[in-house]
């Protein structure tokens, strides 16, 4: 025994402590599938992006590194790091390191509007923010204008910022090469927040969904048995890291010891490209939004028996128009497709429908299907029962991928958050999804659209109100209204927008246009306008917007006949 004990190298232990967790499902946290599949596979290369490649050895001793910068900057566990970061393999050392320093990170979309940016930044409550060369100056700006919350900007965690006159430095792996790479102790529980995600908000103001540790492992490991994932596996990661999609490419492929490539942001112009990407990279799976699949697919260029290495084609985000999945599965026989249904605040997916043989006609609705292990789908009505097989209902969530809730946000979480009984002593706390659901004879559930504002375009949810909000700051109008419609393109749903300038030729959608976008994410941008001299009102004096919705179908249909708003 003490021989035995002698010779076992410490990532020995590490890699049998990992198998012995997972068999046992007793991994706690995030950062100890990195640790172990280091030891494990120290050589095999986990994060890749073009020529930037990081092995699991280089992953695990670098974000090592990073989390013992952030506890000698006095970052101590439940602290939050926002990541003013581009998608890299950095990025995603970045976000481990902050977990192992007992850290949650806040990745940032850095092509938001800086207002935007500092609600975001200002809600989380940082205690530092992370820059790199490439978001240098959009840090700088967010500092000058006090957007940070009292944050400081780091970038290189090496160097202090002790003298004010110095500008933030840059995040880089040189400026970190100087620090021990030993783990630092970690007492974080698997009940502690990993990260937050901040989603769009109806107030105007975005919601941060505060996500778990075992939120996440708990799907990770159910997809990772489910999709029979494993160490030869190349997966896409498509998603930016500020999209949750993003937190089953990064956890999903470490966890299975898998290589994982990350998608240029800019392929998604160029089909072709894209296609490209699939083929040279010898992907074995492919996850995306749904418009993703449906641009390739518009292009036509999937070919017979293309991407031959290609295992699995997973989708989430919205729903996937049936000829679109026809186009595909017509093509790609090996393959398999797996719709999965899930919002940010159940973590990533919480049903899967694997589709088994392609629909027989275009408009056979593909359903959201059975709820992953450790997750329960219910349709109740307005009161709370059960509603039978076949009925419309409200669909609600219950199980292991629930969010705690909004990060500081006790008003929005008591909203979205509630318990409920079946009528037995056991009281289920539950999600209220907003969306409208039936369970079919087959046993499937079945997404039937949503129940309130909140609408996803290319893969994105986004609450109409946000729209609405930042349209009602400006100047130029009097009143406006953001309704959506669906056009049956691959982008989703159509944001359009009905406006009255506050005086003749003082707004134009171009004006607009150029407005807004100081303000919200270019996808929250409308598609179609409409200059009215008054918004419709209904009997109870509110905004008409069936009327308004209907105009925009006869616009979009490029019907000619006259519009009922002008009577």
């Amino acid at each position: 025994m003490r021989k035995l004990r002698k010779s076992c190298r410490p990532e020995l232990l590490i890699a049998l402590t990992l198998l012995t967790l997972r068999a046992l499902n007793m991994v706690r946290l995030l950062s100890e599938y990195i640790s172990g599949q280091a030891a494990l596979q120290p050589q095999r290369i986990a994060l890749r992006l073009a020529n930037d490649l990081l092995s699991y050895s280089e992953l695990e001793r670098l974000s090592n590194r990073i989390a013992r910068a952030l506890r000698e900057t006095g970052c101590r566990r439940g602290d939050r790091i926002c990541l003013l970061l581009e998608k890299s393999p950095d990025a995603i050392a970045a976000m481990i390191g902050a977990i192992k320093a007992g850290c949650a990170y806040v990745p940032l979309d850095v092509n938001n509007p800086p207002v935007r940016l500092a609600e975001i930044i200002r809600a989380s409550e940082p205690r530092l923010l992370l820059s790199s060369s490439s978001t240098l100056q959009l840090a700088v700006q967010l500092a000058e204008e006090s957007c940070t919350g009292g944050a400081p900007l780091v970038g290189s965690l090496a160097r202090q910022l002790a003298d004010s006159n110095l500008p933030p430095p840059v995040f880089t792996r040189q400026d970190l090469a100087s620090l021990s790479d030993d783990p630092v102790v970690n007492d974080s529980s698997a009940d502690d927040v990993a990260h937050l995600l901040f989603t769009s908000g109806s107030t105007g103001k975005p919601k941060g969904v505060a996500i778990t540790h075992s939120n996440v492992i708990a799907f990770v490991e159910w997809a990772v048995r489910y999709f029979r994932l494993g160490n030869q596996d190349r997966l896409s990661g498509h998603a930016p890291l500020h999209f949750d999609l993003s937190t089953f490419d990064i956890y999903g492929a470490l966890a299975a010891g898998a290589e994982l490539h990350l998608v240029a942001p800019e392929l998604n112009l160029l089909p072709n490209k894209l296609a490209d990407f699939i083929r040279d990279s010898c992907l074995t799976q492919w996850f995306s939004v749904p418009a993703v699949l449906a641009h390739l697919a518009k292009a036509n260029i999937v070919h017979p028996g293309d991407f031959p290495a290609l295992k699995r084609i997973l989708w989430c985000g919205e729903v996937l128009p049936t000829p679109v999945l026809i186009y595909w599965m017509q093509r790609l026989p090996h393959v398999e497709f797996t719709n999965l249904y899930g919002p940010t605040e159940t973590t990533i997916a919480s049903s899967y429908h694997t589709v088994k043989q392609v629909p027989s006609e275009p408009a056979a609705p593909i359903p959201i299907g059975t709820a992953c292990d450790g997750e329960e789908l219910l349709v109740l009505d307005e009161s709370l029962r059960t509603v039978p097989a076949g009925q419309s209902g409200h669909l609600y969530i219950s199980g292991a991928g629930l969010s705690p809730g909004y990060w500081n946000n006790q008003e929005a979480t008591a909203r979205a958050f509630l318990y409920w009984s079946d009528g037995s002593t056991v009281r289920k706390r539950l999600y209220r999804t907003g969306d409208l659901a039936r369970l079919g004879s087959d046993g499937l559930v079945y997404f039937l659209g949503r129940s309130d504002s909140q609408i996803k375009s290319r893969g994105y949810r986004i609450e109409l109100g946000e729209v609405e909000s930042a349209l009602s700051s400006l100047d130029a109008l009097r009143e406006s209204a953001v309704v959506a419609i669906d056009t049956g393109g691959w982008q989703g749903q159509s944001i359009c927008c009905a406006f009255v300038p506050s005086a003749p030729g003082a707004a134009t959608p171009a004006t607009l246009r150029t407005c807004l976008i100081r303000q919200v994410p270019s996808y929250m941008l409308p598609q179609h306008w409409l200059t009215l001299e008054r918004l419709p009102r209904n009997g109870n004096g509110k905004i008409d917007r069936r009327l308004l919705k209907e105009e925009f179908e006869r616009k979009s249909l490029g019907e000619t006949h006259e519009s009922a708003l002008k009577h």
